[in-house]
């Protein structure tokens, strides 16, 4: 006889088992009928975003057994969804890992919503919440958004803020609208500008930097960037607001959106973001963290990076969107702080 076969506790595409970690496979298939909020999808990548956990190799072979049926009939695994569609799915079956209960996200935590439709979402994320959870976040802003609306049937983060980055941050409501909107990004039809403060005196009114950057994990394991001829192209456009005694307010104008490019790019030509905890002077943070950089200057307790204005085309109805949203009060008021020694 041969021995048992063991399965997972849980099954995606059929019902819960209920009978112990070790229960059969008694399953029956599922039935999906496609929303809006899929249209335009790949089969696989429905699936595989369905069925979270189950190996890819899995999901492309039932449905090149035929398995997996789009109305009744065999699909490609690049057939791409309309709404309406019946999907048939047989039960996957893996070790489910529990989602961070809605009730343990706190209640009223909407962020300030700037502009909303059927389509998208734009909030002003603050400083210090994450985009997503993970990495020992238990959640973050899209995980808030979604408490907020239990009844969304989809939200998605079109792209991401650093967690210590303030400002302006879009959320798709529908598939299409997040595949166009990462098309309009991809393709630099999208206009991101940040407030920035930096350590220095800034020279040029208007300076475009293109410095190649290149990933890496330091001795730590923490994700770091830096400038490297290996790297991928980035370019950003600095522009002078104001200079101060010690400190120049720069806006930046992305005009590729890499990770950390902002930071990196400054810290590369000496002039580091004030607050910046990973490129930044860091002495320089300490003392204006607890006031102590200067007599009279507010305390500032954060990176002075903030995405404060976007434009873009509407991802359905191509109006022109100009989304605007002012500093934050501790950046404003360290600005005055600034001022008022001029």
């Amino acid at each position: 006889m041969s021995p048992a076969r063991k399965t997972p506790k849980a099954a995606v595409g059929g019902q819960p088992t209920a009978s112990g970690p070790e229960a059969p496979s008694a399953e029956r298939a599922s039935y999906r009928t496609v929303g809006p909020e899929s249209e335009g999808q790949r089969l696989d990548n429905y699936l595989i975003r369905l069925a979270k956990g189950v190996p890819k190799s899995h999901v492309y072979r039932i449905v090149r057994q035929g398995e997996v049926r789009v109305n009744k009939g065999r699909a490609a695994a690049d057939y791409r969804l309309e709404v309406g569609d019946q999907i048939r799915i047989p039960p996957l079956r893996i070790a489910e890992r529990a989602p961070t209960p809605l009730a343990a996200v706190p209640a009223a935590s909407m962020p300030p919503i700037l502009f909303e439709d059927e389509h998208l979402i734009a909030v002003d994320k603050p400083a210090g919440l994450a985009a997503h959870g993970g990495s020992g976040i238990a959640y973050g802003l899209i995980e808030r958004v979604r408490a907020a609306r239990p009844n969304q049937p989809f939200l998605e983060l079109v792209h991401r803020l650093d967690r210590e980055t303030s400002g302006i941050l879009l959320l798709a409501k529908s598939r299409r609208a997040l595949l166009e909107l990462h098309s309009a990004l991809r393709e630099g039809r999208v206009e991101k500008r940040y407030a920035v403060l930096v350590a220095g005196t800034w020279v040029n009114d208007r300076q475009h930097v293109r410095l190649p950057l290149r990933k890496y994990v330091n001795r730590h394991g923490e994700r770091r960037v830096s400038v490297d001829d290996e790297g991928v192209a980035s370019h950003t456009i600095f522009s002078l607001l104001k200079r101060y005694e010690r400190f120049s307010l720069l806006e930046a104008d992305l005009k590729t959106g890499r990770t950390h490019q902002i930071r990196v790019h400054l810290a590369h030509l000496g002039f580091p973001i004030v607050g910046d905890d990973k490129y930044g002077d860091f002495d320089l943070n300490k003392a204006v963290a607890r006031g102590g950089y200067a007599p009279g200057l507010a305390r500032l307790g954060r990176m002075f990076l903030h995405s404060g204005a976007m434009d873009f085309q509407h991802p359905v109805t191509s109006q022109p969107m100009a989304l605007v949203t002012p500093l934050p009060a501790d950046c404003s008021d360290f600005l005055k702080t600034l001022d008022a020694r001029l």
